[in-house]
């Protein structure tokens, strides 16, 4: 498997051009204070923990439903340790990658098992291209897309899919700081592939987050990775554009809401990113370009040469604790 993209030094200094909108932080601020007070108009919809049908026996899982972008209920699973009761603990937030689902309860178990509350966050609309399944609708249309998700509502952005899972990401972060048993000072967020990118935005949108994690980080540089990489999701854009010859302005500009790399210009949290040189899903330069565009004074990324999309894995998780336990 060959390297896929630019030799790595100069993927350290990459910085491509990318759109930003004049109201992006107008159309973000928008969009979470019509989310929050859906939530009000809808009757107060609340979040609601309950115990989880698992034959773990050893932690404390419970089956999460919180009002996300518009109050629809998303699900999500949230395990922690026991015998801790009355304390609170740390937090990692964890978003899955594209077409993924939350899955069967217990399958990420680790975290919850080195003593943190564990939060995974369900996609809507997704959860059945790989592992074990989703349980969130997306209740909102789109016009004409591509299959996939990059190109749902990709003529306005108030109409795009990640405006809904973005907000999403926000408002679950919003009811994990209510909760008695965290720690709202130490509230990490991780994800790997569309969960880093997801990540990001959710960092961006909420200031003041104790780590960000992302792990070969897409939704990065939409231009520059539609133009570069060989194969989906990015790749969805070009085809959209190869029919639609006449709306290449118009994608760009409502991709420049959604693109990491504006998020990452906002974000001060620490973070621990990691790429690899091999990625035929996510070009590196894409994920480096949203690296190389945070505000963060503490920031590092873990370079891995010789793997594909699957990234550090296990390793990489054990860099994500030595990260954490540095700032605890």
């Amino acid at each position: 498997m060959p390297f896929t993209d630019l030799p790595l030094a100069e993927l350290r200094r990459f910085s491509p051009t990318v759109r930003e909108p004049a109201d992006f932080d107008e159309f973000w601020s928008q969009t979470l204070g019509e989310a929050r007070a859906a939530s009000e108009l809808s009757g107060g919809a609340v979040a609601a923990r309950v115990p989880a049908e698992t034959p773990i026996t050893e932690l404390i899982v419970e089956n999460l439903i919180f009002p996300g972008f518009d109050a629809d209920p998303v699900a999500g699973w949230v395990m922690r340790p026991k015998g801790r009761e009355g304390e609170q603990l740390p937090v990692v937030i964890e978003f899955n990658g594209y077409n993924g689902g939350r899955g069967i309860v217990g399958e990420r178990a680790q975290w919850a098992l080195s003593g943190y509350v564990h939060v995974f966050m369900d996609t809507r609309g997704q959860g059945s291209g790989w592992g074990t399944g989703g349980d969130t609708a997306d209740p909102h249309g789109s016009g004409a897309a591509v299959s996939g998700w990059m190109t749902r509502g990709i003529r306005d952005p108030r109409e795009h899919y990640y405006r809904r899972v973005f907000t999403d990401a926000a408002r679950l972060i919003d009811e994990v700081k209510t909760w008695d048993f965290v720690d709202t000072d130490r509230i990490a967020v991780t994800g790997g592939s569309q969960g880093g990118g997801i990540a990001i935005a959710a960092a961006a949108l909420t200031p003041g987050l104790w780590a960000l994690m992302p792990d070969v980080a897409f939704l990065c540089a939409w231009e520059h990775g539609a133009s570069v990489a060989i194969s989906d999701p990015f790749q969805e854009l070009a085809k959209y554009l190869s029919v639609h010859r006449d709306h290449t302005e118009l994608v760009w500009n409502t991709a420049a809401y959604f693109d990491g790399v504006n998020f990452a210009k906002r974000i001060t949290t620490p973070a621990l990113f990691s790429v690899a040189l091999m990625d035929m899903i996510v070009p590196p330069s894409t994920t480096f370009a949203g690296f190389n565009a945070l505000a963060s004074a503490d920031k590092a990324i873990e370079v891995y040469p010789y793997n594909g999309h699957e990234g550090g894995q296990t390793y990489q998780w054990l860099k994500q604790v030595e990260f954490l336990a540095a700032r605890h």
